[in-house]
């Protein structure tokens, strides 16, 4: 393999690594701001509801954000293979990644209801829907 293409394919890996990155702590930041609030909630005794609505609203901003990176990822992992199969002689380096917003699969919508994502958020969502329905 020519050191042109294998360093454009380990700028690629590079992004891909940080996106799989934010994915990773996006989730953690969800749990742990999800756990400290019923946490702090479950030692009052007749707890107000409108923080876990904040907090509805706030893991479903995360949910769309995690659908974003993984949407991400997903475009540079296309580019990635498009890279790996290009002629030595067609590397130029480029990170657009614009080519790849046409596939469904790349969409908004579609990683936020993917089943590595969706699932998760929708527990998430349910315990503090659950929380808001039983008043607290």
């Amino acid at each position: 393999m020519d050191s042109n293409k294998q360093k454009h394919l380990e700028l690629i890996q590079q992004v891909i690594s940080r996106m799989g990155g934010n994915l990773f702590y996006l989730r953690g930041w969800s749990i742990t701001l999800a756990a400290g609030l019923l946490a702090l909630l479950s030692r009052q005794d007749n707890p107000d509801t409108s923080p876990l609505i904040i907090l509805a609203i706030v893991l479903v901003l995360f949910w769309i954000y995690d659908g974003y990176f993984l949407s991400m990822e997903r475009k540079y992992r296309d580019l990635y293979n498009k890279v790996r199969i290009l002629p030595d002689s067609k590397i130029d380096f480029s990170m657009s990644i614009k080519e790849f917003n046409k596939f469904k699969t790349n969409s908004l919508l579609f990683c936020v209801f993917s089943k590595t994502i969706a699932p998760f958020y929708m527990f998430l969502l349910g315990v503090v829907i659950y929380l808001v329905n039983k008043g607290g």
